[in-house]
């Protein structure tokens, strides 16, 4: 079995290792991300708030609290250099009882303490006057206009792309089943392949610690959290311009309710610790606390308007705090771990963190030709007259609409397609181009993306997913062709 030698590996295509990836990839290294499934972006990252947190929720001190404040001071700029969608619309945190008054003024000095700028405290009154639809209830609100929308799969996608454009190596459907040390550095195995780097950046999300502990003593229990969200259809999408949260308990930020930046209404998480690394199964008792919870925040949630729920995984660390640190009695592996909320938010800090870690432990030369930006799949659905003309008249696949309920045309699927990382599955076209995102949940345009990814990629059209694996469309024909 030959071995591919790099300098570092990145376990994990999430935001946080796409992110330690494309710092890590400003100086000359040889770098490789290994990911078990068949994109990026298929675990923590795909299901989450989309929320930019303004900082105002971390202890003073902790490593959440300053990655936070950075990463969303950086992610504005960050969303023009890599083009995906962000929005600062600030957030209020609201409270229904007298007593609560003294845990958000807790909230402000925290935030004060944590640099968060132009927070304001406010009475019910003044709250509801900024947001109609607050419930009528609310006796004070935290506001804190820093807070932000993002559209995770964006992010996630764009760091990866870029990181790809400049030299990182992917490997999709690549499990890590081990990893050893060796006198240079490490062997990673990944089924029948072997890999050899000096550094491992351990950015495998629920299942770091088993990762962690392949090379190291040192104590790490990741724990599931699992959230339940709904997704409200676009015409409930201006219900409210900001997030609204409730006061957080021990476990989170509370079940919130917001916009997206895509224009749809979503109100979650719950927040369930359980064992299984892979439940995100959502259940009767979390989808009915959501819209519970979410109905005393805002007056008339309009429950009807529900076109979807899912469930994802938060990877809690024993700690509370993120655990980003070169593990004491193995040189040379780098633990991203623990990246629970705010880790979206903080993810293109926590990549400037870690690759100032690995920087000074294993130095490199600059590149001399670092490409920072990103160009994004045009979107016809926002696009102006002029826009839609100008990319038919390039290609005329663009006039082709594929997903009547997103406006999401052939062009825009054979741009995911085609670009660096491209889309092999349904899920990966969805991520990239919204197409199966709306009213209809793909029930239109699934059978013609299968027959374009088939016919672009050269396959059989029973060997198109879902998602990878198993999550085939197609379990045969019924007839010859004629």
């Amino acid at each position: 079995m030959s071995r591919k030698i790099y300098d570092v590996i990145v376990i994990g295509a999430g935001v946080s290792g796409c992110a330690a990836a494309r710092e890590l990839a400003r100086e000359q290294r040889r770098i490789a991300v290994l990911e078990r499934e068949s994109d990026v972006c298929e675990g923590t990252s795909k299901a989450n708030s989309g929320i930019v947190h303004a900082g105002y929720d971390a202890e003073p001190g902790t490593l959440k609290a300053r990655l936070n404040i950075e990463g969303n001071r950086i992610m504005e700029e960050l969303s023009r250099e890599l083009d995906f969608p962000f929005k600062r619309n600030g957030s209020f945190v609201i409270t229904f009882e007298e007593s609560g008054k003294d845990k958000l003024q807790e909230l402000y000095e925290r935030g004060r303490a944590n640099g968060v700028p132009d927070m304001e405290l406010l009475t019910g009154e003044e709250a509801v006057k900024r947001e109609p639809e607050l419930s009528g209830e609310v006796k004070a609100a935290l506001y804190a206009p820093t807070a932000g929308i993002v559209c995770p799969f964006g992010l996630n996608i764009a760091l990866a792309e870029n990181a790809a454009v400049n030299g990182v190596d992917f490997y999709l459907n690549t499990e890590v089943t081990a990893i050893s040390r060796e006198e240079d550095g490490f062997l990673v195995t990944a089924g029948e392949e072997e890999f050899q780097a000096s550094v491992i950046v351990n950015a495998a999300g629920v299942y770091a610690d088993r990762l962690h502990h392949m090379v190291s003593r040192e104590k790490l229990r990741i724990t599931p959290r699992r959230g339940e969200y709904c997704l409200f259809d676009k015409s409930a999408g201006g219900l409210v311009k900001s997030t609204i949260f409730q006061l957080p308990s021990a476990r989170g930020k509370g079940i919130l309710v917001t916009p997206t930046v895509h224009g749809n209404l979503l109100a979650g998480p719950t927040a369930e610790d359980i064992s299984d690394k892979e439940g995100v199964n959502t259940t009767s008792e979390g989808l009915e606390k959501v819209l519970k919870i979410g109905a005393q925040s805002v007056r008339d949630l309009p429950v009807r308007q529900v076109i979807t729920s899912f469930a994802g995984l938060r990877a809690h660390e024993d700690s509370g705090d993120f655990v980003i640190k070169e593990a004491a009695d193995a040189p040379g592996f780098f633990d991203v771990a623990g990246i629970a909320s705010p880790g979206l938010t903080s993810a293109p800090a926590i990549g400037v963190y870690v690759a100032k870690l690995v920087q000074e432990r294993f130095p490199a030369s600059a590149k001399e030709h670092f490409n920072s930006v990103r160009k994004g799949i045009p979107n016809i659905a926002e696009a102006s007259m002029k826009e839609r003309e100008e990319l038919i008249r390039q290609n005329p696949a663009y006039a082709n609409v594929i997903c009547r309920c997103e406006l999401v045309t052939e062009g825009e699927i054979l741009d995911a397609i085609h670009r660096p990382l491209g889309a092999t599955t349904l899920d990966g076209i969805k991520r990239r181009t919204r197409a199966g995102l709306g009213r209809c949940q793909a029930g239109f345009c699934s059978p013609r993306i299968a027959q374009i990814l088939a016919r672009e990629c050269g396959w059989d059209l029973s060997k198109i997913t879902k998602a990878g694996g198993e999550s085939v469309l197609l379990t045969g024909y019924n007839k010859e062709g004629v």
